[in-house]
């Protein structure tokens, strides 16, 4: 019997996991960058006293959010399976998790996108409506920009959030640390190989939250 304490553990196996990890968490949140922006804007824009206020739109893109935001992550993926399989064509692997990484995780961006945006100095959105900029330009050149800080720091939470869900994602197939922990570790009571994958899972964090931070402190003219 093999007695050294990493006497289980498959560097190219680990690697491997550690590379679909990172590849399920930049491209969702990729997806969850974008959907969370446009879900976060809506919300905002809508709302009472909003540029395009409308309460209908404001209520549906709220409760959208709230629903998404309120399903464990782990349910909203058995939910997901058979609309994964129509657009992915396969329920397991990488690409697989794809689909409810970004849905699990836009929502919850959305209202961190929200808050950002009600930071945003009122004066100034009123004095770019007053010199006559159009939406389109109050969006791009006022609101985002002036936000950004909050954004940024908002997508690193995220991020940190969805490195979570890839570790539950690979619990049921999805790859990555949290399936080579769960099928070659936890099963196998190799519990070497559960803790380097949460010791990999944990470095992965640090380095999502310092880039985060690195970024938002570059761009808070503050």
């Amino acid at each position: 019997m093999k007695d050294e304490f990493f006497a289980n553990l498959d560097m190219g196996e680990l690697y491997q996991a550690i590379y679909e990890t990172f590849y399920m968490t930049i491209l969702s949140l990729i997806g969850t960058f974008i959907l969370g922006i446009m879900l976060g804007l809506l919300l905002y824009l809508t709302m009472k006293g909003g540029i395009w206020q409308n309460k209908l739109i404001n209520l549906v893109t709220a409760a959208v959010v709230n629903i998404f935001r309120a399903i464990p992550f782990i349910i909203l993926i058995l939910l997901l399976f058979p609309f994964t399989n129509f657009i992915v064509g396969t329920i397991r692997g990488p690409n697989a998790a794809l689909p409810a990484l970004i849905i699990g995780a836009a929502p919850f961006y959305a209202r961190l996108v929200e808050i950002g945006l009600r930071e945003v100095d009122k004066g100034v959105v009123e004095a770019a409506k007053a010199m006559g900029a159009k939406t389109s330009t109050i969006i791009f050149k006022v609101l985002l920009p002036e936000s950004m800080p909050a954004l940024i720091s908002g997508i690193t939470v995220t991020a940190i959030a969805l490195i979570g869900y890839t570790a539950m994602a690979g619990a049921i197939g999805a790859g990555g640390l949290g399936n080579y922990a769960y099928y070659f570790g936890f099963q196998r009571r190799a519990f070497d190989i559960v803790f380097v994958c949460s010791a990999a899972i944990v470095v992965i964090v640090f380095i999502f939250q310092f880039i985060g931070d690195f970024i938002a402190n570059k761009i808070d003219k503050r």
